[in-house]
């Protein structure tokens, strides 16, 4: 897994060079601690989720990760894995067929995902460099594509196991207080992630945000729609007009503005950002966002 967090302004570590072209900032090797920006502070965690066959480093998450990490996050980003169980592409995921002639390989590696973030969870608050450091009542999450699905999974959302849409929880992990997805993926018409009608998603409580494409066709809007209305706690749904799947340059300051503002509100409690959520309808410059759900969250005092 890799962890990312607030450091000093004056941190001497070097970049790591990526051979994307990317950089790792300020890489942490060895035995080093960490150099916190503020080493008195506990900081709240984000648990963060990467999409289908990625990792943490692939394609614009070392950025996101670093985004949040200067808002004041310790970040915590495992390396999924998928390729392990699963050949498919993230295209074939709206492919019915491709889906269901490997649906036990796709539902083994789904299954996993939020199994290893909570592994990943426990790693960072037992280990002697981070557990004085972080706030354990505080953990949020984010992510993208299958990272939102498995954020909802990691909340105690039921799995679509079968051809005939029976579900199964798979875990809960009650130290996640809200997350974030970034155009999730609930499944597609033929197959919904969460059960027949996305009924695996009934009951669940965890405050959930979800940022959609309009034109997504591997994780479609519809979709995401049907199962973030069956949720039993606060939610919002956020549409991107136009934006397929695939991180939306246009609508990169919409989106961390969105989730942020979130996380804001409903990990660290945060009045003025519920506030600011009751009345939000998009968010000016960038891309063209606008609420579907809005937010139910509870009443700022």
């Amino acid at each position: 897994m890799i962890t990312c967090y607030p450091t000093v302004a004056n941190n001497p570590r070097a970049d790591y060079s990526l051979p994307t072209g990317r950089v790792i900032p300020h890489m942490q090797t060895g035995a080093e601690p960490p150099l916190f920006a503020d080493a008195t502070t506990r900081y709240p965690v984000l648990a963060f989720s990467h999409g289908y066959a990625g990792s943490p480093i692939s394609n614009d998450y070392i950025g996101a990760l670093s985004w949040f990490a200067s808002y004041g996050f310790v970040v915590v980003a495992p390396f999924h894995g998928d390729p392990r169980f699963s050949n498919l592409k993230i295209d074939d995921l709206a492919d019915a067929v491709k889906v269901l002639s490997h649906l036990g390989d796709l539902v083994a590696l789904q299954a996993l995902r939020p199994l290893s973030m909570s592994a990943a969870l426990d790693l960072l608050l037992a280990h002697p460099q981070w557990r004085d450091h972080v706030d354990a009542t505080q953990i949020g999450g984010f992510g993208a594509s299958m990272g939102g699905e498995t954020l909802m999974l990691m909340g105690g959302a039921g799995l679509t196991t079968s051809l005939g849409l029976d579900w199964t929880r798979v875990t809960v992990d009650p130290r996640l207080k809200a997350a974030v997805g970034y155009i999730p993926y609930f499944g597609q018409p033929f197959l919904p992630a969460f059960g027949r009608d996305q009924h695996g998603l009934d009951g669940v409580t965890l405050p959930y945000l979800a940022i959609s494409g309009t034109a997504d066709t591997t994780a479609p809007l519809a979709v995401t729609q049907q199962g973030i209305e069956r949720l039993a706690g606060t939610r919002e749904l956020i549409a991107l007009v136009g934006v397929k799947h695939g991180l939306d340059e246009a609508s990169i300051n919409d989106i961390f503005t969105w989730s942020f503002t979130f996380l804001d509100a409903e990990v660290r409690g945060n009045p003025a950002a519920r506030r600011q959520l009751s009345t939000m309808a998009s968010i000016a410059g960038g891309g063209d966002d606008s609420v579907v759900i809005p937010y139910n969250g509870p009443a700022p005092h």
